[in-house]
């Protein structure tokens, strides 16, 4: 305490310690879709005459202006539908850059707030590479999907980003477009859906909203479109994110714009197909919702067969361990593991306070161990702190555990 010489009032600033770990966000949204180098934007022609389908000197109903978007690898972030326009431009008949469009529509339609997006010139150029320079360094993903691709290679390419590369992303896969008769008995692996992941859930059929483009070109038509739903529905997560939280299942809620589907699903058939993790879109008395919320695999996930079982197992880990980072210059001692499980532990009070893990008491919900037994002489002299936490986002008491490890700037007091 300083000495103070004279009468007066003084103002001392105390340090409160570490600051408290805060939740990561959990629904901005990467998308990925195959946009050529110019794209016509069809318009609608102020001299057209719907009487005779062309105006006073022959032209159509529409006319078409070119529109360059960014280049290749260029990620964009977006937080409206009006920014995105500004990017790659407005509803085209271009079938890849139709799709993204109507996908970051659906997304901000839905929900949605905030989205990176960033176009490829092939189905091709999207490898783990193009993930790693484009989406890997903005930490503020969570959501990542490319629009109507439906390409192994790339969908592959993209789980493994998410459960591997970054480890705290989840990935939103649409089904193709038309498969017949063949839907009914689908299952992961099969060719029409992709192996199991739980960093990934996948939803079918396609859905049919209002197209501006092909209205444009058609007045006289009805103006609607079958497009994959990845984007509404990554939108869709936002909504439920925002009013309910990462905790709740993304399912039972209407997909915003959606008009109809491509397939119709009886309860009979979802039957047969939920278990397997394919989420069904379902018209059920006239509202086109998200009937399922499994991972990609279902109940062969175990623990982390729901969707919000493993999005909230991200957020968790992601949070505590950005709000831990202040530790690794910290002296590695039985101080220090009192600081972190005591930041640990009021975050995860307010996470169970909040209803997203199970449990009466605090102590059914969660556990914390960071002492002598995690960090034994041999981890300390590696320079290691190692935190052990134990979740229960199933049932009360039965604790999903993960290690948490920092290197710390000291290896003793």
């Amino acid at each position: 305490m300083p000495t103070y010489l004279s009468p007066g009032v003084y103002v001392e600033e105390v340090s409160s310690g570490s600051a408290p770990i805060v939740g990561v966000g959990t629904s901005t949204a990467g998308f990925i879709g195959v946009v050529p180098d110019s794209i016509e934007i069809p318009e609608t022609n102020p001299d057209y005459d719907p009487s005779q389908n062309i105006d006073a000197t022959n032209n159509p109903a529409h006319i078409t202006t070119s529109f360059s978007p960014p280049e290749v690898g260029e990620v964009k972030l977006c937080t409206n539908f009006g920014e995105f326009k500004t990017f790659f431009g407005d509803f085209s008949t271009d079938s890849g850059q139709r799709q993204l469009v109507h996908a970051v529509y659906g997304f901000f339609n839905n929900g949605g707030t905030r989205c990176y997006v960033v176009r490829a010139a092939a189905e091709s150029e999207i490898t783990a590479d193009f993930l790693e320079n484009t989406f890997e360094p903005i930490d503020e993903i969570a959501i990542v999907a490319a629009p109507g691709i439906t390409n192994s290679s790339v969908v592959d390419a993209i789980i493994t980003h998410c459960k591997q590369k970054t480890q705290d992303r989840f990935a939103i896969l649409d089904s193709q477009e038309n498969l017949d008769g063949t839907w009914k008995t689908m299952q992961p692996g099969d060719g029409n859906v992709p192996g199991r992941s739980d960093y990934a859930a996948f939803y079918f059929p396609w859905i049919q909203v209002f197209d501006p483009a092909t209205n444009t070109q058609n007045p006289k038509g009805d103006g609607l479109l079958y497009v994959p739903p990845s984007g509404h529905v990554a939108g869709l997560y936002a909504r439920v994110d925002t009013q309910r939280g990462v905790h709740k299942a993304p399912a039972n809620e209407t997909i915003l714009g959606a008009l109809g589907l491509k397939y119709n699903i009886s309860k009979a058939q979802q039957d047969g197909l939920n278990p397997q993790g394919i989420n069904c879109i379902r018209n059920l008395n006239g509202n086109i919702r998200v009937w399922g919320a499994r991972t990609l695999g279902g109940d062969a996930n175990g623990e982390f067969k729901y969707i919000n079982v493993r999005r909230l197992f991200n957020y968790l880990r992601e949070s505590i361990d950005e709000g831990t980072q202040w530790m690794v210059f910290e002296p590695n001692n039985p101080e220090l593991w009192a600081k972190i499980t005591r930041n640990i532990n009021a975050f995860l009070t307010n996470v169970w306070s909040t209803g997203a893990l199970f449990g009466n008491t605090p102590e059914e919900a969660f556990y914390v161990k960071c002492d002598e037994e995690t960090n034994p002489p041999e981890v300390r002299d590696l320079g290691q702190v190692v935190t052990e936490i134990g979740v229960a986002v199933t049932k009360p008491a039965e604790f999903v555990i993960f290690r948490l490890s920092q290197w710390s700037g000291s290896s003793g007091s």
